[in-house]
């Protein structure tokens, strides 16, 4: 004959309830974990396409620097759009600065030797996703000097 001794009629299967809550906790913490990884790759590609916009407009303004007019009697250049590599994607805009007019080199040094043109390049960059970004970049062109502007800092001819 096997005895139970007294215990066996107090358990009544609370260890099948712990276990249960205890399996019911792992499986929310996964559950969890799992959205948390997802998000997270997510967040790491909409990061990396934000970057591919910015390197988009980054090469707008390499290749504006390299090929841009700079005349500015021609007003505004552009909108240039280049596809760099799908779906990336610029568009440039070349705009004169001050109207186009040309601006009087410091007073000091070959002060009536040249002037400057400046020019403000408009980069936007698109990604995949439509993740943008937009980069400006200040361009000065040094030209001839120019008989109608008076340089900075001169008042009248010395004698």
């Amino acid at each position: 004959m096997i005895s139970h001794g007294g215990t066996g009629q107090s358990q009544r299967g609370a260890a099948l309830v712990v276990g249960l809550l205890l399996l019911l906790v792992l499986t929310l913490l996964a559950i969890s974990g799992m959205n948390t990884a997802s998000l997270e790759l997510v967040m790491a590609g909409n990061t990396q396409y934000g970057q591919n916009a910015f390197q988009a407009a980054e090469a707008g303004i390499g290749h504006s620097l390299q090929h841009g007019g700079f005349n500015p009697s021609a007003g505004i250049e552009g909108p240039t759009t280049v596809t760099v590599a799908e779906p990336d994607k610029y568009t440039t805009t070349i705009t004169p600065q001050l109207g186009g007019a040309a601006q009087p080199a410091m007073w000091g040094s070959s002060w009536d030797a040249f002037s400057t043109y400046h020019f403000e390049i408009r980069s936007a960059g698109v990604s995949g996703r439509n993740a943008q970004a937009t980069n400006f970049q200040g361009v000065a062109i040094i030209s001839p000097a120019d008989s109608t502007v008076t340089p900075t800092g001169s008042t009248t001819a010395l004698n």
